[in-house]
């Protein structure tokens, strides 16, 4: 099995060392990551500018991009294969609820899924992990069951892991997206020249954490894994707005 690892945290980053060596139990790895943080890159494609991957050893490359990019080259023509899988991770932070419209960790295995190929993306809750081989045990389990249990095509698996010792989760929850309030608002600052800058505001708290959700599994110290598909269309409206339309 070739699995393509990538993240938004770069590929020095400790969390993709871990699940990188983690996966290499399954088959052979290669990283294809930023060459530095790109968090909050979303699905962007650089698309005025070339891109220069670096290659910085034998399976490892630093893309000068943002995760969906770095996904999209490798599974276009920079690697000389085609991967079997891509794993995304392993994020410093959650990823819970509506943070997935923003997350380049999330962006990387919907890029993956888009291109056809399985894809999970996994994060720890705390941005200081300790306990970052409980989450790559759990992706490696995960990645077992996709090669005999597939999932529907444009499915993919976004993972969240408490930052705890294996033996203190106490298990994996199936869970549906929860939501957060509106975000902290921006914060102000200055520049040594005098100029006004502006800090995008910390991420809401959650709204929607109820039994059932990403953030109440989470809470309660479980693991969570939330199948997520991109198709964006509300499917019961169209006949409404249809309606609308001819009015």
């Amino acid at each position: 099995m070739n699995i393509l690892v990538s993240n938004d945290d770069g590929y020095l980053s400790p969390g993709i060392q871990v699940l990188a060596n983690a996966l290499s139990g399954l088959g052979t790895v290669t990283i294809v990551a930023p060459d530095r943080d790109r968090s909050g890159a979303s699905n962007s494609l650089t698309l005025t500018r070339p891109l220069r991957p670096r290659q910085i050893s034998e399976r490892v490359y630093a893309v000068d991009g943002t995760p969906s990019d770095c996904v999209h080259l490798a599974v276009t023509g920079l690697l000389p294969f085609v991967p079997d899988i891509v794993v995304s991770g392993i994020n410093h932070g959650s990823n819970l609820g509506d943070d997935v419209l923003y997350s380049g960790t999330v962006a990387a295995a919907t890029e993956g899924r888009s291109l056809g190929l399985p894809a999970i993306a996994v994060s720890s809750v705390s941005f200081n992990p300790k306990y970052l081989a409980s989450a790559a045990d759990l992706v490696c389990s995960l990645v077992r069951r996709l090669k005999t249990h597939p999932l529907p095509p444009g499915t993919l698996l976004n993972v969240n892991v408490p930052d705890l010792p294996i033996s203190e989760i106490k298990g994996i929850k199936a869970t549906r997206l929860g939501r957060r309030h509106p975000s902290s608002q921006i914060v102000r600052d200055t520049d040594p020249r005098g100029h006004e800058i502006l800090w995008i505001g910390a991420a809401g708290d959650a709204a929607d954490c109820g039994e059932g959700t990403d953030f109440d599994a989470i809470a309660n110290g479980y693991a969570s894994v939330t199948p997520v598909q991109f198709d964006m269309t509300c499917h019961e409206m169209i006949g409404p707005v249809q309606d609308w339309l001819k009015e």
